[in-house]
């Protein structure tokens, strides 16, 4: 019976001791799970180089210009997080993308952070991670002067461009099912063909429909704001608690020294004019 009893009880030590272990090994693998993520803060500085996802066709927002540099709002921006964190407005490298590849860019590590005129939605919250916001943004719509669209009953059984993954053709298709969407995969693809006169009007975020509108005067915003105003954020990707923790911090020291009405001033302002304030695109709380 002695014998028996020791005999339970050695199995039950043994049980503990794999149940201990297994315990541990799988706290040492998210340990170093963590330690991998490639873009933690500390992984970024130990790399010495910020990766930053920014639209390379969206001016002002996000360009190339004639000498192939960045340029832009987001871009302005994003040099100052590489400056704050690694020390280095050049320690940067960008990334451009379309509208449907931001958050595929953050899932596979291509980039740290998206800063391409990235707006929060419910749906997209459950993929990735936002920081706080720096800009608000609502859906206007752009059509010709000769034929302006000011309703969108207007748009019944007519043909409506937006860029595939943006918030615009989230929107219509859901509100406005009647109209005819024609999707293209960039910015430059959709105004080409509103000034080719391959749709009757083009939806996408007022703040810059009113610079196009600038450049392209037989052009206007008949609807200058189309469902509800949402929020322009820094983009990270789902989990990655370090980054998005300082970028949080980053936003709310960079609201106390006003320098989105600076980064306004420096690439929006130029191409708004008078008509629009920084009041009506920044966010300073």
């Amino acid at each position: 019976m002695k014998k028996k009893f020791g005999a339970i009880i050695l199995s039950l030590v043994a049980i503990l001791l794999i149940l201990t272990g297994c315990g541990s090994t799988s706290s040492a693998k998210n340990e170093k799970k963590d330690d991998k993520n490639p873009s933690s803060v500390e992984a970024i500085k130990e790399r010495g180089k910020l990766k930053v996802a920014v639209f390379g066709d969206l001016s002002p927002y996000g360009y190339v210009d004639s000498s192939g540099k960045n340029q832009g709002y987001d871009v302005y921006l994003a040099k100052r997080l590489a400056k704050d964190l690694l020390g280095d407005e050049n320690k940067i490298e960008f990334v451009v993308v379309n509208a449907e590849e931001r958050v595929d860019a953050l899932k596979s590590n291509k980039v740290d952070i998206v800063l391409a005129n990235f707006t929060k939605t419910a749906d997209r919250e459950k993929v990735v991670d936002f920081a706080s916001p720096y800009m608000k943004v609502g859906i206007g719509v752009v059509s010709p002067k000769s034929a302006a669209i000011t309703d969108a009953k207007q748009l019944d059984g007519k043909k409506l461009i937006v860029t595939k993954g943006t918030t615009s053709e989230i929107f219509f298709s859901k509100e406005y099912p009647s109209i005819n969407l024609e999707k293209y995969e960039s910015k430059t693809q959709q105004f080409q063909a509103l000034t080719d006169g391959r749709a009757d009007a083009l939806a996408d975020d007022n703040s810059y429909l009113y610079a196009w509108v600038k450049e392209n005067p037989n052009f206007e915003v008949g609807i200058k704001e189309i469902g509800e105003v949402s929020t322009i954020n820094p983009g990270i990707k789902k989990g990655n608690e370090s980054l998005l923790k300082w970028v949080n911090e980053e936003i709310e020291k960079l609201n106390k020294e006003k320098f989105f009405e600076k980064d306004y001033d420096e690439t929006l302002k130029p191409f708004f004019g008078s008509e629009i304030k920084a009041s009506d695109i920044i966010i300073t709380d």
